[in-house]
C-alpha cells in the first residue's frame, strides 16, 4: 500500500502550491475533488474538458514532480429530486468523462439517497424498516430500485470512459452505508463497482471496520485514512446519532479525529493487514477531516500514524 492524500484540506492554495505542499510531506499520489460537492479547488472540471491544453498542463505539473493521481472524486447525492441534485448528476457524469481523458481509471463516489417516493422532494434516509411506521418499508423498496436503475445508467457511462473502478464510500445518509449495502449494489449493478473503505463512518455507527473488510473481499478498491472518536461520557448518554454541525466537537458524541487519535496504532495496523489479506494493495489516502486541531497538526499527526501502520 501506497500514501496518498485527498487535497480538499489544502483547498487554499493554487493547484501547483498544493502539489509542492504535498510533495514536501513526502507523498505522490492526490486525490482530487472533480465532482460533487468538494470543493474542486485544485481541477476545474469544466475547464479542463473544454481545452486538451490544459490538460496537458495539468498533467505536466504532475509529471515533473514524480506524482499521480490516486483518484478523482466526486462525492454528492445525484438522486435528490432537485434543481441541485440533477447538478450533481451532471457533475459525476462530467467527471468520469475527465477521468477517461487524463487516463484516471478510478473514481470515488457515494452512492446517493432518494427522496421515500415519486411525489416526494426530500431524501429521506431510513434507518429502520420493522416496525410502525408501516410506510417505510415501501418507501425503501422504492429508494432502491431509484439508486439501482441510476448506477446502472452511470456504470455504462464510467465503462464508455474506459474507468475501471468505481470506488463508492460508505456514507452514513446514503444508501451505501455498510458492507451489506455496498454489496447489494454492487450485486445488482457490475462488479466494476466496490467499496471505498472508509473506516471513520463504521466506526459511528458501531460497526467494526475490520470485520467488514473481510466481507467484502475482492471488492475493496480504495481505502480511506480516517478516523473517528466516540467522546466518552457524552455517547454514553445519548448513543451515536449526531444530529449537531460537525463544527460543534466539543458537544458532539463523536468527532471525525486525525488517524492515531480515535483508535491506536495496533488497531490501524491490524487493519491494513486484513485489508491486504483480503486482497486490497492500492492507495490509502488521507483524508483529514479533524476540527478539534489545526490542519497542519491533523496532517502531520495522520501521515505519522499511517506510515506506522500501512501494510507496505
Amino acid at each position: 500500500m501506497k500514501l496518498a492524500i485527498c487535497t480538499d484540506v489544502f483547498a487554499d492554495l493554487s493547484y501547483t502550491d498544493m502539489l509542492d505542499k504535498v510533495k514536501s510531506l513526502g507523498i505522490d499520489a492526490v486525490e482530487m475533488t472533480a465532482g460533487g460537492w468538494g470543493a474542486r479547488k485544485h481541477c476545474n472540471t469544466a475547464e479542463l474538458l473544454a481545452d486538451e491544453g490544459k490538460r496537458k498542463e495539468f498533467m505536466g505539473e504532475l509529471e515533473k514532480r514524480g506524482m499521480r493521481i490516486s483518484a478523482l472524486n466526486t462525492s454528492c447525492n445525484p438522486l435528490w429530486p432537485s434543481k441541485t441534485g440533477e447538478e450533481y448528476k451532471k457533475s459525476m457524469y462530467d467527471c468520469a468523462t475527465l477521468a477517461g481523458l487524463l487516463g484516471v481509471k478510478k473514481i470515488v463516489a457515494m452512492a446517493g439517497l432518494p427522496a421515500g417516493s415519486e411525489t416526494d422532494t426530500t431524501p429521506n434516509w431510513i434507518t429502520s424498516t420493522v416496525s410502525w411506521p408501516d410506510f417505510m418499508a415501501p418507501a425503501y423498496e422504492y429508494q432502491w430500485k431509484v439508486t439501482i436503475e441510476f448506477w446502472n445508467e452511470f456504470i455504462v457511462h464510467c465503462k464508455k470512459c474506459g474507468i475501471e473502478h468505481i470506488a463508492i464510500e460508505e456514507f452514513p445518509g446514503t444508501m451505501v452505508w455498510s458492507a451489506s449495502t455496498l454489496l447489494k449494489l454492487r450485486e445488482a449493478t457490475d462488479p466494476m463497482l466496490g467499496i471505498n473503505l472508509d473506516p471513520s463512518h463504521m466506526m459511528v455507527l458501531g460497526a467494526d471496520p475490520i470485520a467488514a473488510a473481510r466481507a467484502l473481499k475482492g471488492c475493496i478498491f480504495h481505502v480511506h485514512g480516517k478516523d473517528a472518536r466516540i467522546e466518552r461520557g457524552l455517547a454514553d448518554t445519548d448513543g451515536l446519532l449526531e444530529p449537531r454541525p460537525v463544527t460543534e466537537s466539543a458537544d458532539r458524541v463523536w468527532n471525525y479525529v486525525a488517524v492515531g487519535c480515535g483508535k491506536d496504532l495496533q488497531w490501524w495496523k491490524e487493519f491494513f493487514s486484513v485489508c491486504h489479506m483480503m486482497g486490497y494493495d492500492g492507495d490509502v489516502s488521507l483524508e483529514m477531516e479533524d476540527l478539534t486541531m489545526t490542519v497542519d497538526a491533523g496532517v502531520n499527526t495522520s501521515i505519522d500514524a499511517l506510515r506506522q501502520t500501512i501494510s507496505q
